[in-house]
């Protein structure tokens, strides 16, 4: 694969991106988590501050000693159905791109990426900080390293979680470390598979790298700017549960449910269930740890009403900047005062029903006004039963 040319000459520039240069125009260069980041940025949505590693950066890297060219003699015929041969052809590719140097030109392009990010962020860090040395905190932020493929997260096509993100990564040498190990998850016997099976070709398809400031999650979760059961664009559905949002989008706990109408502006379904477990910051040991939530808040709900609503609020923003109905990740930050401390994390295009021809709530009604007045009445309606319960 021939590494694709540029104009820009700066190595910072040609290899990294802030998050706030990366929009839709970026997205062959920053993959379409980062695109998705940058885009929400420029909506003013709350997003926490962090740089693009470019596919210019990944494909100079496969371009080194001829790597490449081993990657897609391993891949070629490789059929999908043939789970075994996969699974081997992956183990060999990432320990191949794990294993071999960071050219050095990238290398220190990532270092001043990132000193420049702990730098923007000082002042934050400084004030949660209790510790002394508040020098070596700064050049320490705990990031996310989380991989941004350029197939990823288009419209029609399923390439969520398929690549890897990790937490809680600290210092420049793991964050390194964490940017080939993202590169090397383009290649996972999954991703290998769904590609040949959905025909996109492997040496077309790139791998941007997101660092992002890491949020410490009082709660996270998702939330779907329609109804996802019945495909309800008057509603916004937001899942919640204590920690990051891990366990939610894991599937290792059943979330709080809050159902709210968009027009109104009103939450008329809660369902708050048992979250026993959650996800933490153990900045002691630099890492994440999965812990058991104490008894007294597994039934807690964990979200106030005011961060349900703000939500929902954003969701709206996202969704109006998009132009179609959106899935979005978020955190409360506990380290953030309010209302600055909701964040969007993600937001990729809702691929189930939007892609369905939208059919009207109502009976007929012909009017604007009909149609805001029938979803306040169902929204009513849904309260009122709530309520005689």
């Amino acid at each position: 694969m021939k590494n694709r040319k540029s104009k820009i000459e700066n190595p910072q520039s040609l290899y990294t991106l802030p998050f706030e240069r990366c929009d839709a125009d970026a997205h062959a260069r920053v993959g379409g988590k980062n695109a998705s980041l940058g885009s929400m940025i420029q909506a003013d949505a709350p997003v926490p501050p962090g740089f693009a590693v470019t596919t210019d950066a990944y494909q100079k890297m496969l371009a080194t000693n001829g790597i490449d060219r081993q990657i897609y003699n391993l891949l070629d015929k490789l059929d999908p159905a043939d789970v075994e041969r996969a699974a081997t052809a992956s183990q060999t590719i990432r320990a191949l791109i794990e294993q071999t140097p960071i050219p050095p030109d990238i290398e220190q392009a990532i270092r001043q990426a990132y000193a420049n990010l702990c730098h923007q962020c000082a002042p934050i860090q400084n004030q949660e900080s209790k510790i002394e040395n508040r020098k070596s905190k700064i050049e320490n932020l705990p990031v996310a390293v989380r991989s941004s493929a350029t197939a990823e997260d288009l419209p029609g096509a399923s390439f969520a979680g398929q690549q890897d993100t990790f937490l809680w990564v600290v210092g420049i040498d793991e964050v390194l470390r964490h940017v080939s190990k993202c590169w090397s998850s383009l290649y996972t016997a999954r991703a290998i598979s769904y590609r040949i099976e959905k025909g996109f070709p492997h040496e077309k398809v790139y791998m941007s790298v997101g660092v992002q400031k890491m949020v410490n999650a009082k709660s996270a979760g998702v939330m779907f700017t329609l109804n996802p059961i019945n495909g309800d664009r008057s509603k916004v559905v937001i899942d919640a549960s204590w920690g990051l949002g891990e366990a939610v989008v894991g599937g290792e706990v059943t979330p709080d449910n809050y159902l709210v109408d968009k027009i109104a502006l009103e939450i008329i379904k809660r369902t708050v269930s048992p979250k026993a477990i959650e996800y933490k910051a153990d900045p002691q040991n630099k890492r994440v740890e999965r812990v058991e939530v104490s008894p007294d808040r597994q039934m807690a709900q964990c979200l106030t009403d005011k961060e349900i609503l703000t939500l929902t609020k954003y969701a709206k923003i996202a969704e109006k900047h998009y132009g179609r109905p959106q899935d979005l990740e978020w955190a409360i930050d506990a380290d953030l005062q309010p209302p600055h401390n909701i964040v969007l994390l993600q937001s990729r295009p809702e691929t189930v029903w939007s892609g369905q021809k939208r059919k009207s709530i109502t009976s007929g009604q012909k009017s604007a006004m009909d149609y805001i007045v029938a979803n306040l009445m169902t929204g009513v309606r849904v309260k009122k039963k709530e309520e005689d319960k």
